[in-house]
């Protein structure tokens, strides 16, 4: 909508009075006179049409004036919140981000495969609010509680092994999503586990954190990632930085991953493959959803340039005008 965030400088559109008077007083008194008995001999003589455009400058400098006081009353588009009732859901993506999900069982690898598939469900849930949790031998809160699909996509592209020191903390992943969560609006709030190994450090245990996540009425969907049998792991890296690997037999701790989700209501999948794991977060994509009132922001945009433009056009146009076909000698 548009409107002008300084509106009193319209009162300075008064000044055309005077202006205008002034202009009148001066054309008038600018010229030579000489008195006549009559003007009859000369009806007859058709007026010029220079004596047309006279006014002409005049006319355009005033309009430009009235561009310079529309410019200061600052026209813009105001930005605005508006609220709609919608089917939505709060979840929380929880990311296993350790050293292992380099594993090649997937293509390229987990990690970029989780990143694609995730990616792809964030941009399908438009009307949810959804938060992004990585963990490793510890966890924190990447992306807050969210409708702003953009900032999530962006932030879930930007994953990396090293943001975090080297282990499984499950539970602490865990913990931390139930932190960002627990608060949300919803009626249905779920989190969504992604891992590839055991529980092997960190400060909360798992079924603890499931316990918790119990009470506060959150549903855990736990993902085990990895082929069943061996895989290709990282295991160091040489003096080019390169990733060496070595195939080692995949262990993932499916006994804790299925006990979290019954004991939240939620459900254990095993993701053997990138085309596996796409299945699964469609399933997930099924989830139980609430009315929500969401708010939506509009940004404010200043629209001063067309006035700009028109202002500088006008007095060029007046300019070339007095210096061309207007133009006079004293």
């Amino acid at each position: 909508m548009m409107q002008m965030l300084h509106p009193g400088w319209l009162w300075l559109f008064l000044l055309f009075i005077p202006l205008i008077a002034w202009y009148v007083y001066n054309h008038r008194s600018s010229f030579p006179t000489l008195r006549m008995s009559t003007t009859q001999a000369f009806d007859a003589i058709p007026s010029s049409w220079r004596a047309w455009l006279t006014h002409l400058p005049f006319v355009l400098r005033l309009a430009a004036l009235g561009c310079l006081i529309i410019i200061l009353c600052r026209p813009q588009s105001r930005d605005s919140w508006s609220t709609s009732d919608v089917e939505g859901t709060d979840i929380i993506v929880a990311m296993d981000v350790s050293t292992s999900m380099l594993a090649k069982d997937f293509n390229p690898n987990r990690m970029e495969s989780a990143k694609k598939v995730a990616t792809q469900f964030v941009a399908g849930r438009e009307h949810d609010n959804i938060g992004l949790v990585l963990f490793a031998g510890e966890s924190f809160t990447q992306v807050p509680m969210t409708m702003d699909n953009a900032t999530l996509v962006n932030a879930i592209g930007q994953i990396k092994m090293g943001l975090l020191e080297d282990g499984t903390a499950i539970g602490d992943g865990i913990a931390t999503s139930i932190n960002r969560i627990k608060d949300g609006k919803a009626k249905s709030k779920s989190i969504i586990l992604l891992t590839d190994g055991s529980n092997n450090t960190g400060v909360v245990a798992p079924l603890t954190a499931a316990q918790i996540a119990r009470q506060y009425g959150i549903k855990i969907y736990t993902i085990g990632v990895g082929s069943n049998g061996t895989a290709p792991y990282p295991v160091a890296i040489d003096y080019a930085g390169n990733i060496q690997y070595q195939t080692m037999p995949v262990v993932i701790d499916e006994a804790t991953l299925q006990k979290i989700a019954a004991a939240t209501g939620g459900k254990y999948f095993r993701a053997t493959s990138g085309s596996v794991l796409r299945q699964v977060f469609k399933e997930i994509d099924s989830l139980e959803k609430t009315h929500l009132d969401v708010q939506r922001f509009t940004h404010t945009e200043d629209h001063y340039m067309p006035w700009a433009l028109a202002l500088l056009a006008l007095l060029v146009l007046a300019t070339i005008l007095d210096y061309t076909v207007l133009r006079h000698i004293p």
